[in-house]
């Protein structure tokens, strides 16, 4: 189904736009729909897409035109079509994911886009919010960038998925994961080659270390960064509505769930592309 015309509306000052008039399954058979959605995520970080309609493989047909699908060996999927992970929230099981990350940064070459698609929403609560890891980098002063320009970091899947090995049977379920996924070391800054904008990288969830730095200097810069880069100046705010896709650039964002509808029931339908090596 064709639509038009496209509206774009920002969501915040510094990244974010909400989108009308698109037609995500187009992009399966459209380039030109592929090089329109492409290039808002790239500009604005985050795109919010309302009103899709989408079979799961229209859904999977339409991330594959931007690049190889990232499987994540912690997550199910769908039996109708096995790119499309489900991350799912109820009263038995509740989400565990609650702080501030970019997604698979354990990975060598993590994901570039995650596409998330909404599919049984609380009644209340459970919005999602995203920082700008470029706005967070370029409101440093000139000499703390340059301090951290030369650094890296490591990051690790185990980290990130401490209660799942706690639990019963976790550290048997997740041992493929862990042994495909060995610790990574990431530039703390890397640099989008799209448009040369230069982003923080590193997050609470997978990030261990900043290399070669003493265990307690490494954990006083990464407080003093995760600090700056939530910033309410650098966030924008998504309420979820049935029928809405979000599409975000991992290289350049944050994002984090709201976890306050519990016993509520929410599932969440994610597509991960792989990314570049950082650099």
């Amino acid at each position: 189904m064709r639509r038009g015309p496209m509206e774009i509306k920002k969501a915040a000052g510094a990244l974010g736009v909400e989108v009308h008039g698109v037609d995500l399954a187009n992009m399966a058979s459209s380039d030109e729909v592929t090089r329109q959605v492409r290039g808002l995520v790239t500009d604005h970080g985050v795109a919010f897409f309302r009103d899709q309609t989408m079979s799961m493989q229209q859904y999977a047909s339409s991330a594959r035109k931007l690049g190889e699908i990232l499987p994540h060996e912690a997550y199910s999927t769908r039996s109708d079509e096995s790119a499309v992970q489900i991350l799912e929230s109820t009263a038995e099981k509740p989400s565990k994911i609650e702080v501030w990350h970019s997604d698979m940064t354990f990975s060598a070459t993590p994901p570039h886009f995650t596409m998330l698609y909404a599919d049984i929403l609380p009644t209340f609560g459970g919005d999602t919010m995203w920082a700008s890891s470029n706005a967070a980098f370029a409101a440093l002063s000139k000499p703390m960038q340059d301090f951290l320009l030369p650094l890296r970091a490591t990051h690790d899947f185990r980290h990130g998925f401490q209660e799942s090995l706690a639990e019963p049977g976790g550290a048997e379920r997740l041992a493929p994961a862990i042994s495909a996924n060995p610790p990574v070391s990431h530039p703390l800054i890397r640099t989008n080659p799209e448009t040369g904008a230069k982003a923080i990288f590193v997050n609470p969830l997978f990030t261990t270390k900043i290399d070669g730095f003493k265990r307690h200097e490494s954990e006083a810069l990464l407080a003093m960064l995760y600090a700056h880069m939530v910033t309410p100046e650098f966030t924008v705010r998504l309420q979820w509505r049935q029928g809405t896709v979000t599409m975000w650039d991992n290289r350049v964002t944050w994002h984090k769930p709201v976890n306050d509808y519990f016993p509520q029931h929410r599932r969440m339908l994610r597509i991960t592309i792989r990314g570049d090596k950082p650099v």
